[in-house]
Protein backbone atom coordinates (compact mmCIF):
# COMPACT_ATOMS: atom_id res chain seq x y z
CA UNK A 1 0.00 0.00 0.00
CA UNK A 2 2.80 2.12 0.84
CA UNK A 3 4.53 1.65 -2.47
CA UNK A 4 1.17 2.67 -4.23
CA UNK A 5 1.49 5.76 -2.44
CA UNK A 6 4.55 6.74 -2.91
CA UNK A 7 3.94 5.65 -6.79
CA UNK A 8 1.42 7.60 -6.84
CA UNK A 9 2.83 10.85 -5.28
CA UNK A 10 5.94 10.58 -7.77
CA UNK A 11 3.44 10.50 -10.75
CA UNK A 12 1.35 13.74 -9.59
CA UNK A 13 4.73 15.41 -9.03
CA UNK A 14 6.12 14.66 -12.79
CA UNK A 15 3.03 15.58 -14.20
CA UNK A 16 2.85 18.86 -11.67
CA UNK A 17 6.19 19.47 -13.27
CA UNK A 18 5.77 18.82 -16.99
CA UNK A 19 2.61 20.87 -16.55
CA UNK A 20 4.44 23.69 -15.16
CA UNK A 21 7.44 23.82 -17.60
CA UNK A 22 5.24 23.98 -20.36
CA UNK A 23 3.94 26.52 -19.11
CA UNK A 24 6.98 28.56 -18.47
CA UNK A 25 8.43 27.56 -22.00
CA UNK A 26 10.41 30.03 -23.67
CA UNK A 27 8.50 31.21 -26.94
CA UNK A 28 10.10 30.56 -30.06
CA UNK A 29 9.17 34.37 -30.89
CA UNK A 30 11.27 36.85 -28.68
CA UNK A 31 8.70 39.72 -29.92
CA UNK A 32 9.26 43.45 -29.42
CA UNK A 33 7.20 45.90 -28.24
CA UNK A 34 5.16 47.54 -31.28
CA UNK A 35 3.95 50.19 -29.14
CA UNK A 36 5.33 51.79 -26.05
CA UNK A 37 3.60 54.67 -23.76
CA UNK A 38 5.28 57.88 -23.13
CA UNK A 39 2.70 58.89 -20.65
CA UNK A 40 -0.49 57.90 -19.65
CA UNK A 41 -2.78 57.33 -22.45
CA UNK A 42 -0.63 58.32 -24.94
CA UNK A 43 1.49 54.98 -26.91
CA UNK A 44 3.70 55.43 -29.35
CA UNK A 45 4.16 53.19 -32.61
CA UNK A 46 7.77 51.79 -32.57
CA UNK A 47 9.60 49.78 -35.20
CA UNK A 48 12.44 47.79 -33.70
CA UNK A 49 14.42 45.15 -35.75
CA UNK A 50 17.37 43.67 -36.57
CA UNK A 51 20.50 42.71 -33.74
CA UNK A 52 23.38 44.68 -32.87
CA UNK A 53 24.51 48.59 -32.69
CA UNK A 54 21.50 50.47 -32.65
CA UNK A 55 20.31 53.36 -35.07
CA UNK A 56 17.32 55.06 -34.35
CA UNK A 57 15.11 57.34 -36.75
CA UNK A 58 12.74 60.75 -36.43
CA UNK A 59 10.52 60.75 -39.18
CA UNK A 60 9.27 64.06 -40.66
CA UNK A 61 5.97 66.39 -40.97
CA UNK A 62 3.34 64.98 -41.59
CA UNK A 63 4.90 61.62 -42.09
CA UNK A 64 5.79 58.59 -39.69
CA UNK A 65 8.44 56.10 -38.72
CA UNK A 66 7.62 54.09 -42.15
CA UNK A 67 9.31 56.69 -43.89
CA UNK A 68 12.50 54.52 -43.49
CA UNK A 69 11.61 51.06 -45.12
CA UNK A 70 14.46 50.57 -47.24
CA UNK A 71 16.80 52.26 -44.88
CA UNK A 72 15.61 49.28 -42.61
CA UNK A 73 16.01 46.53 -45.15
CA UNK A 74 19.67 47.59 -45.89
CA UNK A 75 20.85 48.13 -42.47
CA UNK A 76 19.47 44.83 -41.18
CA UNK A 77 20.92 43.20 -43.63
CA UNK A 78 24.35 45.28 -42.77
CA UNK A 79 24.13 44.40 -39.15
CA UNK A 80 22.55 46.36 -37.12
CA UNK A 81 19.45 47.01 -34.78
CA UNK A 82 16.88 49.64 -36.55
CA UNK A 83 14.53 51.70 -34.27
CA UNK A 84 12.17 54.01 -36.12
CA UNK A 85 9.85 56.01 -33.62
CA UNK A 86 7.01 57.53 -34.86
CA UNK A 87 6.27 60.93 -32.84
CA UNK A 88 2.48 61.69 -31.45
CA UNK A 89 0.14 62.92 -34.29
CA UNK A 90 1.26 60.98 -36.64
CA UNK A 91 1.61 57.17 -38.59
CA UNK A 92 0.01 54.97 -35.86
CA UNK A 93 0.96 56.40 -33.09
CA UNK A 94 -1.94 57.98 -30.25
CA UNK A 95 -3.34 61.56 -31.59
CA UNK A 96 -4.35 63.37 -28.64
CA UNK A 97 -4.69 66.69 -27.98
CA UNK A 98 -2.53 69.40 -26.27
CA UNK A 99 1.10 70.42 -27.37
CA UNK A 100 3.36 69.37 -30.50
CA UNK A 101 6.33 71.01 -29.65
CA UNK A 102 10.73 69.52 -30.21
CA UNK A 103 9.97 70.00 -26.36
CA UNK A 104 7.15 67.43 -26.15
CA UNK A 105 8.81 65.22 -28.81
CA UNK A 106 12.05 65.46 -27.37
CA UNK A 107 10.67 64.05 -24.01
CA UNK A 108 8.77 61.42 -25.83
CA UNK A 109 11.98 59.63 -27.44
CA UNK A 110 13.92 59.89 -24.06
CA UNK A 111 11.61 57.85 -22.79
CA UNK A 112 11.41 55.51 -25.65
CA UNK A 113 15.04 54.69 -25.67
CA UNK A 114 14.90 54.79 -21.71
CA UNK A 115 12.64 52.06 -21.21
CA UNK A 116 14.19 50.29 -24.70
CA UNK A 117 18.02 50.89 -22.71
CA UNK A 118 19.53 51.76 -25.85
CA UNK A 119 23.72 52.60 -25.78
CA UNK A 120 25.47 54.37 -27.80
CA UNK A 121 23.25 54.93 -30.46
CA UNK A 122 23.29 57.09 -33.49
CA UNK A 123 20.35 59.10 -33.99
CA UNK A 124 19.26 60.41 -37.30
CA UNK A 125 16.16 62.88 -38.11
CA UNK A 126 14.69 63.92 -41.33
CA UNK A 127 13.15 67.42 -41.97
CA UNK A 128 11.32 68.23 -38.63
CA UNK A 129 12.21 65.12 -37.37
CA UNK A 130 15.93 66.07 -37.84
CA UNK A 131 15.14 69.33 -36.04
CA UNK A 132 13.42 67.30 -33.34
CA UNK A 133 16.39 65.32 -33.07
CA UNK A 134 18.92 68.41 -32.53
CA UNK A 135 16.56 69.28 -29.40
CA UNK A 136 16.57 65.93 -28.30
CA UNK A 137 20.57 65.47 -28.41
CA UNK A 138 20.59 69.28 -26.69
CA UNK A 139 18.17 69.14 -24.07
CA UNK A 140 19.21 65.71 -22.90
CA UNK A 141 22.96 66.32 -23.44
CA UNK A 142 23.70 63.24 -26.04
CA UNK A 143 21.62 60.70 -23.69
CA UNK A 144 21.47 57.16 -25.13
CA UNK A 145 23.76 58.70 -28.44
CA UNK A 146 26.83 59.05 -29.63
CA UNK A 147 26.26 60.25 -33.20
CA UNK A 148 23.99 62.42 -35.01
CA UNK A 149 22.68 62.51 -38.88
CA UNK A 150 20.44 65.12 -40.23
CA UNK A 151 18.85 64.71 -43.45
CA UNK A 152 17.49 67.47 -44.96
CA UNK A 153 16.79 69.45 -41.44
CA UNK A 154 14.07 71.99 -41.09
CA UNK A 155 17.15 73.96 -38.73
CA UNK A 156 18.15 75.99 -37.47
CA UNK A 157 14.99 78.39 -38.47
CA UNK A 158 12.52 77.34 -40.55
CA UNK A 159 11.16 80.71 -41.66
CA UNK A 160 13.36 84.13 -42.51
CA UNK A 161 13.14 86.39 -40.15
CA UNK A 162 15.20 89.82 -39.40
CA UNK A 163 18.47 88.21 -38.28
CA UNK A 164 17.65 85.14 -40.03
CA UNK A 165 17.60 85.34 -44.10
CA UNK A 166 17.73 81.75 -44.82
CA UNK A 167 15.52 79.26 -46.23
CA UNK A 168 11.95 79.96 -48.40
CA UNK A 169 9.73 80.33 -45.87
CA UNK A 170 8.46 83.09 -44.32
CA UNK A 171 5.92 82.77 -41.34
CA UNK A 172 2.99 84.47 -43.71
CA UNK A 173 3.52 81.61 -45.84
CA UNK A 174 2.49 78.83 -43.36
CA UNK A 175 0.42 80.50 -41.94
CA UNK A 176 -1.00 80.06 -45.70
CA UNK A 177 -0.38 76.31 -45.45
CA UNK A 178 -2.15 76.05 -41.94
CA UNK A 179 -5.04 77.44 -43.68
CA UNK A 180 -5.18 75.12 -45.99
CA UNK A 181 -4.63 72.59 -43.48
CA UNK A 182 -7.80 73.14 -42.25
CA UNK A 183 -9.92 74.23 -45.56
CA UNK A 184 -8.69 71.70 -47.91
CA UNK A 185 -5.77 68.63 -46.46
CA UNK A 186 -5.74 67.24 -49.92
CA UNK A 187 -4.56 70.21 -51.44
CA UNK A 188 -2.11 70.55 -49.16
CA UNK A 189 -0.66 67.32 -49.24
CA UNK A 190 -0.14 67.62 -53.16
CA UNK A 191 1.23 71.03 -53.37
CA UNK A 192 3.91 69.32 -50.87
CA UNK A 193 4.07 66.19 -52.93
CA UNK A 194 4.61 68.73 -56.12
CA UNK A 195 7.44 70.32 -54.63
CA UNK A 196 9.16 67.29 -52.66
CA UNK A 197 11.37 65.77 -55.08
CA UNK A 198 13.95 67.61 -57.40
CA UNK A 199 11.69 67.43 -60.46
CA UNK A 200 8.67 65.07 -61.62
CA UNK A 201 10.91 62.13 -62.76
CA UNK A 202 13.05 61.45 -59.52
CA UNK A 203 10.75 60.27 -57.53
CA UNK A 204 8.29 57.36 -58.68
CA UNK A 205 4.35 57.67 -58.94
CA UNK A 206 4.39 54.46 -57.06
CA UNK A 207 6.45 56.11 -54.38
CA UNK A 208 4.52 58.87 -54.56
CA UNK A 209 1.65 57.32 -53.88
CA UNK A 210 3.45 55.08 -50.69
CA UNK A 211 4.55 58.59 -49.32
CA UNK A 212 0.91 59.86 -49.72
CA UNK A 213 -0.62 57.28 -47.94
CA UNK A 214 1.68 57.43 -45.27
CA UNK A 215 1.46 61.01 -44.43
CA UNK A 216 -3.12 60.75 -44.57
CA UNK A 217 -2.38 58.54 -41.64
CA UNK A 218 -1.57 62.18 -39.37
CA UNK A 219 -3.93 64.09 -37.68
CA UNK A 220 -5.20 66.97 -39.11
CA UNK A 221 -4.83 68.78 -35.33
CA UNK A 222 -0.88 67.55 -35.05
CA UNK A 223 -0.08 69.11 -38.78
CA UNK A 224 -1.29 72.85 -37.95
CA UNK A 225 1.00 72.04 -34.57
CA UNK A 226 3.15 70.78 -35.98
CA UNK A 227 3.60 73.46 -39.24
CA UNK A 228 3.60 76.32 -35.75
CA UNK A 229 6.56 74.36 -34.11
CA UNK A 230 8.17 74.36 -37.49
CA UNK A 231 7.47 78.48 -38.23
CA UNK A 232 8.36 79.57 -34.38
CA UNK A 233 11.16 77.73 -33.38
CA UNK A 234 14.71 78.96 -33.43
CA UNK A 235 17.36 75.48 -32.78
CA UNK A 236 20.69 78.01 -33.02
CA UNK A 237 21.48 78.06 -29.40
CA UNK A 238 20.46 74.21 -29.48
CA UNK A 239 22.91 73.64 -31.96
CA UNK A 240 25.78 75.10 -30.35
CA UNK A 241 25.69 72.69 -27.55
CA UNK A 242 26.63 70.02 -29.39
CA UNK A 243 29.43 67.89 -29.91
CA UNK A 244 28.84 64.48 -30.85
CA UNK A 245 29.72 63.55 -34.39
CA UNK A 246 27.27 65.05 -36.72
CA UNK A 247 26.53 64.03 -40.34
CA UNK A 248 24.47 66.25 -42.78
CA UNK A 249 22.73 64.48 -45.64
CA UNK A 250 21.04 67.31 -48.05
CA UNK A 251 19.44 67.40 -51.56
CA UNK A 252 20.90 70.73 -52.82
CA UNK A 253 17.69 71.10 -54.89
CA UNK A 254 15.95 70.92 -51.81
CA UNK A 255 13.00 73.14 -52.12
CA UNK A 256 11.38 72.54 -48.77
CA UNK A 257 14.68 72.58 -46.80
CA UNK A 258 16.61 74.54 -48.53
CA UNK A 259 20.55 73.88 -49.15
CA UNK A 260 21.84 76.88 -47.21
CA UNK A 261 19.85 75.70 -44.25
CA UNK A 262 22.53 72.94 -44.24
CA UNK A 263 25.43 75.31 -44.81
CA UNK A 264 24.15 77.30 -41.27
CA UNK A 265 23.38 74.14 -39.59
CA UNK A 266 27.51 73.29 -40.42
CA UNK A 267 28.60 76.30 -39.48
CA UNK A 268 27.12 76.16 -35.68
CA UNK A 269 28.06 72.36 -34.82
CA UNK A 270 31.02 71.93 -33.50
CA UNK A 271 31.93 68.37 -35.14
CA UNK A 272 30.30 68.55 -38.36
CA UNK A 273 30.71 66.61 -41.93
CA UNK A 274 27.92 68.19 -44.63
CA UNK A 275 27.52 66.12 -47.82
CA UNK A 276 25.28 67.09 -50.54
CA UNK A 277 23.15 65.78 -52.46
CA UNK A 278 23.81 66.61 -56.32
CA UNK A 279 20.31 65.05 -57.64
CA UNK A 280 17.88 65.78 -54.53
CA UNK A 281 15.20 67.45 -53.57
CA UNK A 282 13.88 67.12 -49.99
CA UNK A 283 13.19 63.37 -50.80
CA UNK A 284 17.07 62.59 -50.66
CA UNK A 285 16.19 59.12 -49.04
CA UNK A 286 14.23 57.96 -52.13
CA UNK A 287 15.96 59.86 -54.95
CA UNK A 288 19.56 58.74 -54.09
CA UNK A 289 18.65 55.89 -52.15
CA UNK A 290 22.16 54.00 -52.59
CA UNK A 291 24.21 57.12 -51.68
CA UNK A 292 21.85 58.11 -48.85
CA UNK A 293 22.34 54.28 -47.26
CA UNK A 294 26.14 54.59 -48.01
CA UNK A 295 26.90 58.13 -46.73
CA UNK A 296 25.02 56.75 -43.42
CA UNK A 297 26.60 53.50 -43.03
CA UNK A 298 30.01 54.88 -43.49
CA UNK A 299 29.38 57.20 -40.75
CA UNK A 300 28.30 55.48 -38.14
CA UNK A 301 31.20 52.26 -38.51
CA UNK A 302 33.99 54.92 -38.25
Amino acid sequence: MKNLILAIVLFTTLISSLVFSQTKRTPASFGREEYIEVEKNVRLHVTDLGEGEPIVLIHGWPLSDAMYEYQYADFIQKGYRVIGITLRGFGLSDKPGGKYNYDVFADDIKVVLDKLDIKNATIGGFSMGGATVIHYVAKYNAAHVSKMALFGAAAPIWTKRADFNYGLWTKEDVNGLINLNNTNRPELFSTFGKIFPANDTSVSQGHGAWLGNIQAQASPYAMIEGLKTLRDSDLRNDLKKITIPTLILHGKLDKICSYDLAEQMKALLKNATLVPFEKSGHALFIEELEKFNNELFNFIKK
